[in-house]
């Protein structure tokens, strides 16, 4: 390794890495924290072939001098292979997430900046949190049915920090149960749509062998009102069939709610997305 005048050093017109501003201050950063600790890659005449962010840096922080290491053994075209393969051969390694996350949840009780890290703010949570990527049982087993139920109306299930209430979004009891102090920033809901669904039809006229053939409990309701006036947050999701469309805005909009978009499902078959018994909707 050599320590090189930083006006010697010569960017590579063909490198095809990019650096934004944010990121050549992050290695900024870096350097000033942990010192120059990953030379800058060059040829024999101070073209560089590996650590064009580091160069970038080095010149922001007002560095003179960086360290260097000289590749004299590299043809020309062994060059040009380089600052393409130590660029995206690193971008080839992954990460195990359950020693991730125990360095990291370390250096923060160590009260270590993770900001000098280079992950962002939701990296960063997401490292700190639970490493377990897995359950008990895969995600697509169903269990056997119980021969009696166990859950009753009124009861709330406690699923580490998720609760589930057996209970009517509509109660004030229930919902008072089920939130316990909290106050949620947004709804994502799926109420009945109120278009009093009944699959039967289709297997009597023949066109559709699914075994889904149960109607939807209270599907003669689109206007869920009580729900909304319950509900602590301003923010909601709210999926409802497009028959009572005005019905479901007008009844959020009573309760403070502005509506600001509509999302339109595109289903990949037609027969799939008829609601209601009418044999077609126009």
């Amino acid at each position: 390794m050599e320590t090189w005048p930083i006006e010697r050093l010569i960017p590579s017109a063909r490198n095809a890495r990019t650096h934004s501003d944010a990121q050549v201050a992050e290695i900024a950063g870096s350097i000033r924290a942990f010192g120059f600790s990953n030379p800058i890659l060059i040829g024999t005449e101070g073209d560089v072939i590996a650590g064009h962010g580091r160069l970038a840096a080095a010149r922001q922080l007002g560095l003179t001098e960086v360290p260097v290491i000289v590749l004299s053994g590299l043809n020309e075209l062994q060059q040009r292979q380089l600052i393409l393969a130590d660029n995206r051969i690193a971008l080839n390694a992954g990460w195990d997430l359950k020693i991730l996350h125990l360095e990291v949840k370390d250096l923060s009780l160590l009260s270590a900046d993770l900001s000098a890290l280079g992950f962002t703010t939701q990296e960063l949570a997401q490292a700190l949190a639970s490493a377990s990527t897995t359950g008990l049982t895969d995600e697509d087993q169903v269990p056997e049915l119980e021969g009696n139920a166990i859950s009753a109306t009124g009861d709330v299930w406690c699923l580490g920090r998720h609760r589930i209430c057996c209970g009517d979004s509509t109660d004030p009891a229930a919902v008072a149960a089920v939130l316990a102090g909290a106050a949620p920033q947004l709804t994502v809901t799926d109420p009945p749509y109120g278009v009093d669904y009944d699959p039967a039809w289709r297997h009597r006229m023949g066109v559709n062998q699914s075994a889904r053939r149960g109607k939807v409990r209270n599907d003669h309701q689109a206007d869920w009102e009580t729900a909304w006036s319950l509900f602590p947050g301003n923010m909601a999701y709210v999926w409802h069939g497009a028959l009572h469309a005005t019905t479901v805005a007008e009844s959020l909009t009573r309760q403070g709610f502005g509506i600001r978009a509509q999302i339109i499902w595109a289903k990949d078959a037609w027969s799939q997305s008829m609601l209601g018994k009418k044999r077609y909707l126009c």
